[in-house]
């Protein structure tokens, strides 16, 4: 199952949609791009810098990203000039009907590139975008 940013860090990192998203990815296979190093960290830093959590928390989140990644539970996918070239070919694909994001249509083209895998994502662009390519969705959790 390939994951994007946006859900990882739900993962590492206390969301409300977080237990949600620990079971659909419970023992499960988890890629992702090596793009998500840079990504989750930032997404973090956001997340302190607002107040959302606490500068132990962004640690904590840090760390676990991490392990996971160590330990192999978390999968990254090689960030080359292939993907780079489909990443573009995604944004043609999909405009206009998708207003795509450079790093989404990445994470996107990663996961078309390696194998098709399921793609799962709380953004709803990615999901559009892998949906119009005819990448598997898995359904995000509803929010209360």
């Amino acid at each position: 199952m390939y994951l994007d940013s946006c859900v990882i860090v739900k993962l590492v990192s206390y969301e409300p949609e977080s237990a949600a998203y620990h079971s659909i990815v419970a023992g499960k296979v988890i890629v992702t791009s090596e793009l998500a190093v840079a990504e989750v960290r930032s997404a973090l830093f956001t997340k302190e810098r607002t107040g959302r959590i606490s500068s132990q928390a962004r640690l904590a989140g840090w760390r676990l990203f991490q392990e996971k990644v160590r330990a192999e539970e978390f999968i990254l996918l090689p960030l080359d000039r292939r993907v780079i070239e489909r990443a573009g070919a995604v944004i043609e694909q999909c405009h206009p009907a998708i207003a795509l994001r450079t790093l989404d249509a990445i994470h996107v083209a990663t996961a078309e590139l390696n194998g098709g895998e399921q793609m799962c994502s709380s953004d709803q662009r990615v999901c559009d975008a892998s949906d119009f390519i005819g990448l598997s969705l898995i359904a995000m959790p509803k929010t209360k």
